[in-house]
């Protein structure tokens, strides 16, 4: 029996991190409220708080809901989509174009990658939140671009990154 309903629970496992990164700078500014190597300590643990607090906030916003059809896993470098249809894998090496598609309900990503079909992800698909750290090693890629076209959910495909050098048409 739970004592935090349904709802709830899940706002505060979407906003994690910023809760996390909260905590941590308030124990570095209850630190940084004593004397000597321990004020300097506190604020060391401030800074890394407002990191992970930033990070959180990042992480929240790419997170839009569960649900979904399929399961994502993200292991060494590689997407992997499991879905009764139209599953893959793909390499983040192998990758030349990721699109968000906001026609689709829900959103999909859309992952180009050559000499195979493109692979469609709900945004929502289980485990679909490994997608963040993905993309966010690919070269280029504006993060805050990509949160902005998540929340407003486009009614066409829109290019959230595309490699260096490589057309898309």
């Amino acid at each position: 029996m739970s004592f935090i309903r349904p709802e709830a629970r899940a706002a505060l496992w979407r906003w994690r991190e910023v809760l996390l990164g909260a905590a941590v700078v308030l124990l570095g500014l209850y630190w940084a409220s004593g004397f000597g190597l321990l004020r300097w300590l506190g604020v060391a643990v401030v800074v890394a708080g407002l990191a992970l607090l930033m990070a959180g906030v990042q992480r929240g916003r790419f997170r839009v809901g569960q649900g979904g059809l399929g399961l994502v896993q993200v292991d060494e470098r590689q997407i992997t989509y499991f879905a009764p249809k139209g599953g893959g894998v793909v390499a983040l090496e192998d990758l030349f174009c990721v699109l968000l598609d906001g026609s689709a309900t829900p959103a999909v990503w859309v992952l180009h990658h050559p000499g195979r079909a493109e692979l469609r992800i709900p945004v929502t698909a289980e485990g679909a939140d490994a997608l963040f750290d993905a993309f966010a090693v690919l070269p280029g890629l504006r993060t805050e671009h990509m949160l902005a076209q998540l929340r407003q959910k486009p009614h066409h495909p829109v290019v959230i990154w595309s490699k260096p050098g490589v057309s898309l048409h």
